[in-house]
């Protein structure tokens, strides 16, 4: 991407350059709203997923461990998505508006499938050229790492050294982090897999039979789009000629950051988004390859 290799400039920050020719609206919005859960904007969309399906078994043929899932295919779409919509990738902090270098994307893995299973923070950059191949296997190194205890996620070792603080001395640094936060100066070794400064904070409710639902934005760090991705179920869909079938379907639940966009580009990337979910083949290609809607 052009972002890696743009030469920083005063203003920039590490993970973004600063838009510096924004129209007078959105580069004046954030000091009237500055605080990024005071601007969400939430979507919640159903895609019917009968060629998805068809897709992950033929995917999934002769495969005995780490299969091809809906939400393989969910993070794949969405890295497409950025790519070809650049202004989903933006984020407002300080009070300025960035257009971020990288593609990422974060979500929770649970270690094991019980109550008192510890969880692991996953925080994988996504390229232009990847296909859902390519970002099969990194969801999947990632994953195997986290579950077989290779290795635990930098944000939680983070955390577990801070909480040996005394409280005082720790409200004190979380003061400290969040006026370098606003900056964009927090550590680079405390943060760089933190999920609040990913492309894409998911949620795949589905894998523990939870239906999508709303999730707030936080104000710490720099994510502007956070999705949930609900259980698979039969729904009810209609033809031109009124006739209903049951199909299986899922929900997504989208929570954006109204600033980063307008409406009009919003509605584009949901159209995206769902005819890529509807025709997976598509992801079979490079990310920045182009769609014809």
């Amino acid at each position: 991407m052009e972002e890696k290799t743009r030469k920083k400039r005063h203003g920039d920050r590490r993970d973004g350059y600063w838009l510096r020719d924004l129209d007078s609206m959105h580069a004046f919005t954030p000091y009237l709203f500055p605080n990024r859960t005071e601007n969400e904007a939430f979507i919640q969309e159903q895609a019917e997923i009968t060629n998805l399906m068809a897709f992950l078994e033929e995917k999934n043929q002769g495969r005995t461990e780490h299969k091809y899932s809906p939400f393989h295919v969910i993070i794949a779409a969405l890295n497409k998505c950025i790519h070809l919509r650049p202004r989903m990738n933006r984020f407002v902090k300080g009070l300025r508006m960035y257009q971020r270098h990288k593609v990422t994307m974060a979500f929770v893995v649970k270690k094991k499938f019980h109550d008192d299973s510890h969880e692991a923070l996953a925080f994988i950059e996504f390229e232009p050229t990847d296909t859902i191949d390519s970002i099969f296997d990194k969801i999947i190194a990632e994953v195997t790492d986290f579950r077989e205890e290779k290795r635990q996620d930098n944000s939680t070792d983070v955390m577990d050294t801070l909480l040996k603080l005394p409280r005082f001395l720790l409200r004190f640094i979380v003061w400290f982090l969040k006026k370098l936060d606003f900056s964009g100066k927090v550590p680079n070794d405390l943060i760089k897999t933190d999920p609040n400064y990913a492309t894409v904070f998911l949620s795949n409710l589905g894998s523990i039979k939870l239906n999508a639902a709303y999730h707030h934005l936080n104000n710490w760090g720099t994510n502007s789009v956070f999705v949930v991705v609900g259980e698979i179920h039969k729904a009810p869909f209609y033809d031109d000629e009124g006739n209903v079938t049951m199909r299986k379907a899922l929900n997504l639940g989208i929570t954006l950051d109204e600033r980063i966009a307008d409406g009009y580009y919003y509605a584009q990337t949901i159209k995206l988004l769902k005819h890529l979910i509807q025709n997976p083949e598509l992801l079979d290609l490079p990310a920045n390859v182009e769609v014809e809607l």
